[in-house]
């Protein structure tokens, strides 16, 4: 057998992993991330893990990539120039939306942000089908054609195609896609019947135009990484995560463009996934804390949460996808004082170029990673000695833009910048758990990512949670996660069914349709028959209700009464109450394939105890107790059964973790270190509420 790399590209770091298929042997490296092109990085990345274990590029059998490509070209508006052709009547549908604004947003001051596709830039086709996908008017094929031409000649590059009602039947949709090419034969066409074949307009045309939008940017970004690989000898196929936490084919990529949105984060809480279940945890609640974002996730029984009613920056998304919630808050936040003398961190980063003050490459402005220096909790070197870090310029940098202005000593200002950064971050947890009606006290709490683990326990503290599981390499667990991934894509089509007359007929037909689609593609994939696992879901929702909920449909339990009461469960565990004796309506059938390709064992830990693992000691703060002399201790050097007792630093090559004090930590057999606070350990610094 031969070897798997895997890579998750940051906005700071670029996370790399290697792994000997047969022995399981693993290999891992950090390489800074490459903004001008991200592709450089990715492939420096693979390098220096063959370099590291000494291999030829020619022994990779499997390269898995997380990507951010299709959400950073949301957020940035850096797009393809994208068209819409759409059902006649319905041209402003975008424009239009959901008539509803941000949390927090002043209702007479928000303005709607410009549409993905200009209105200059939507034309509208006849021809009608009905919602059981009879045809009332034939499509009008010369419409197309001219769409097509004026298309061509604005210099638009992929059209995305809406027609109402093409959940039911796909035929005009599929007839336009054929007269388009003939047209514009240089054209992306993304279709609404194969990226979201789901009713509810505005969200089924904004889905398919954010995938025309973001089409030809992922589709050329994978064939760049793929002509890139060939001439190392690298012929192994390309995998890509997608949002809802499984792998696909790089051809397939690049029409799917837009289920990658969180395919890194996904990647990150599978790998959380994995570590509960070596550790014998199965409810986490994982927070990524990187360079520019913190990623939180509940993970609950084992599995994540998994939504179809996501957002990427300001677009509702309504694909399949691990439900993670971001936050402008990471190493990289940046600390100011307003002019009203406000101490705010984040959400604008310093990301990896200037990066930090102490990184000496041009940043002005202090940041987190500063205040962690400053205070102690991190060495003057990151990535075992790679990049050196100037303490020096980041107290200056604190003291000048924070501590002055603030009229506070420096250690206070610096602390006060992990203090905001602190509660910024557990606002984000108490939103995947006490909102949605779950103690975080029940949870274990996984920190990872570059800057987690020194979050952690503060994090943990604040939340009154006892229990925090830092795993064996956090720095680039998403890594872990692709490496033990399953190939998995998701079907659905709605069939509105109204009570008492279910018809169990059509239901039974259209989950035989989706499953008979479901299996094709995961043979394609290479799973063997044995290995395929489909899981039947439906969203229901009570009569004049505006939204649905997803719940499990077991085919062994094809009973609507079943089916019924597990959402009432579902809705009273979200919302507090539930409508027993209201009607409760199917909307959409949806059928999840995933199925295993590789296997990814995590390696148990072969040294025991913590000999010779201890490093002089430093002087580190502690927010509520000061300074105090610390020891610092080298993981890579901790075995099994190690204990250390806070106030104590474990610094490796990928982060560093923080036991305050309080706090007492133990090495588990695969090399978690699992902290518990100790029953005389107290909430330091200000306490959320």
């Amino acid at each position: 057998m031969g070897y798997t790399v895997a890579l998750d590209v940051g906005g700071t770091f670029t996370d790399v992993a290697l792994v000997h298929e047969a022995s399981g042997r693993l290999w891992v490296t950090k390489t800074p991330t490459t903004p001008h092109d991200v592709s450089a990085g990715f492939i420096t990345g693979i390098d220096k893990a063959l370099r590291l274990a000494g291999v030829e590029a020619a022994s990779l059998r499997h390269v898995l990539h997380g990507t951010t490509t299709a959400t950073n070209a949301i957020l940035e508006g850096k797009g393809a120039a994208t068209g819409l052709l759409t059902t006649a009547g319905f041209r402003y549908v975008l424009e239009i939306g959901r008539h509803d604004i941000p949390r927090r947003a002043n209702m007479f001051a928000w303005v709607k942000p410009a549409r993905p596709v200009s209105p200059e830039l939507i034309f509208e086709i006849g021809g009608r089908v009905t919602v059981e996908g009879e045809e009332l008017e034939p499509l009008d094929e010369t419409g197309v054609r001219a769409a097509a031409r004026r298309l061509r000649e604005a210099g638009v590059n992929s059209i995305a195609v809406c027609f109402l009602h093409s959940y039911a039947n796909p035929a005009h949709e599929r007839r336009a896609h054929a007269l388009l090419l003939d047209e514009h034969p240089d054209c992306a066409v993304s279709l609404s019947s194969e990226v979201l074949p789901v009713f509810r307009e505005f969200e089924r045309s904004m889905g398919t135009v954010l995938n025309a939008y973001v089409q030809p940017l992922v589709a050329g970004y994978v064939a760049r990484l793929v002509e890139q690989l060939r001439p190392r000898g690298i012929t192994a196929p390309l995998s890509i995560m997608k949002s809802n936490g499984g792998v696909i084919g790089a051809d397939v990529v690049r029409t799917q463009a837009i289920h990658t949105a969180l395919s890194g984060p996904a990647a990150g809480v599978i790998g959380v996934r994995r570590i509960g279940e070596a550790a014998g945890f199965a409810d986490l609640i994982s927070v990524d804390v990187g360079g520019t974002s913190a990623d939180v996730c509940l993970v609950r029984g084992g599995e994540a949460e998994v939504t179809v009613e996501g957002r990427v920056g300001a677009w509702p998304l309504h694909v399949p996808m691990i439900d993670i919630h971001t936050i402008g808050a990471g190493g990289g936040s940046i600390a100011r004082v307003t002019d009203d003398g406000t101490l705010t961190v984040g959400p604008e980063s310093a990301g990896a170029q200037p990066g930090p003050v102490c990184y000496g490459a041009g940043g002005e402005e202090p940041t987190v990673t500063d205040a962690h220096l400053v205070l102690g909790r991190i060495p003057s070197h990151l990535l075992g000695g790679e990049i050196p870090l100037d303490v020096e310029r980041a107290r200056r940098a604190i003291e000048e833009r924070v501590a002055q202005p603030l009229g506070l000593p420096l250690a206070s200002a610096a602390q006060g910048i992990l203090d905001i950064v602190n509660n910024n971050m557990v606002g984000a947890l108490r939103l995947v758990s006490v909102e949605r009606g779950y103690d975080p006290r029940d949870f274990v709490l996984v920190p990872f990512g570059g800057a987690g683990p020194l979050h952690g326990a503060d994090l943990a503290a604040l939340l009154a949670m006892r229990t925090v599981v830092v795993p064996r390499h956090p720095g680039v667990l998403s890594t872990f996660g692709l490496l033990g991934t399953e190939v998995r894509n998701d079907y659905a089509r709605t069939s509105l069914q109204k009570p008492p007359d279910y018809d169990l007929g059509a239901v039974g037909a259209v989950y035989a349709d989706l499953e008979g689609q479901a299996r094709a593609w995961l043979a394609a994939e290479g799973v063997e028959p044995a290995g395929h696992r489909l899981t039947r879901l439906a969203d229901l929702r009570y009569r004049h209700q505006g939204f649905e909920l997803t719940v499990p449909w077991p085919e062994a339990d094809l009973s609507v009464d079943a089916l019924v009461a597990r959402f009432h469960e579902r809705h009273r565990q979200l919302y507090t109450y539930a409508l027993a004796d209201a009607p409760v309506e199917i909307v959409t059938l949806r059928v999840a394939a995933a199925g295993r390709v590789r296997r990814f064992t995590l390696p148990s830990l072969d040294r025991r105890g913590a000999a010779a693992a201890q490093h002089p000691r430093r002087r580190v703060h502690f927010a509520g107790v000061g300074w105090k002399a610390c020891p610092c201790i080298d993981r890579e050097r901790l075995g099994v059964g190690a204990v250390m007792t806070g106030p104590a630093i474990v610094e490796q090559p990928d982060t560093t973790t923080v036991v305050p004090p309080g706090h007492r930590a133990t090495v588990d057999r695969v090399g978690n270190l699992v902290i518990h606070a100790t029953r005389h350990a107290r909430p330091r610094g200000p306490r959320y509420q």
